[in-house]
């Protein structure tokens, strides 16, 4: 039996040390952790080689279930998966065990509240950003370049002739704001989507 945590955050920006902590004082002898988007499983590698990783007997340890899933229909695919290699999870955070139904039964209920309540924020958020245009305002980052900056840096990036790291040197941004630049520039419709989720 070996306790298995899993840490995730979903920005690069963002860290992972409180989770880490957490996990490590839970008796975590090895600790998965990534940056990505929990919107879809496809993009989070570390998870799938965490669930890979579980045999009977193991214990998935997370600092709280919606670090793991963004959904109940995920959580209850994972769920599934650990009964079919014979582990379990449990939150640090939260009372939950799944080695019986009553803990199975508390999963699924705070999967469900905490899909209830990303809804309910998106609501709010969308709402907000219909207000603020109507009222005139566009919502979102205040973009770090001026258009024609961003026009020129975008240009340079497609000459291929240097990286990101130059181009926020010489733009006074971060690299990050270059890439969204590029991104905006290159990808329209696929970067207006990420905008959504």
């Amino acid at each position: 039996m070996a306790f298995i945590g899993y840490a995730r955050v979903s920005t690069q920006d963002q860290d992972t040390a409180l989770q880490l902590d957490a996990l490590t004082k839970a008796g975590c002898q090895k600790i998965f952790q990534e940056k990505a988007s929990g919107s879809t499983r496809r993009g989070r590698q570390e998870l799938a080689r965490c669930l890979a990783s579980l045999g009977r007997g193991d214990v998935l340890v997370v600092y709280k279930i919606d670090r793991i899933a963004r959904s109940l229909f995920d959580l209850l695919e994972i769920l599934r998966q650990l009964e079919g290699v014979g582990a379990t999870i449990k939150s640090v955070t939260e009372p939950l065990d799944t080695t019986n139904s009553m803990g199975v039964f508390v999963v699924q209920i705070l999967g469900a509240v905490a899909q209830l309540e990303r809804s309910m924020i998106r609501e709010r958020s969308i709402a907000g950003q219909i207000a603020a245009r109507q009222r005139g305002r566009m919502p979102g980052r205040v973009r770090a370049l001026a258009a024609g900056d961003e026009r020129a840096l975008v240009s340079e990036y497609l000459e291929g002739q240097t990286t990101y790291k130059n181009l926020s040197l010489k733009f006074g941004v971060s690299e990050h704001a270059a890439k969204r630049s590029v991104y905006r520039a290159t990808k329209p419709a696929d970067y207006l989507k990420r905008q959504r989720c």
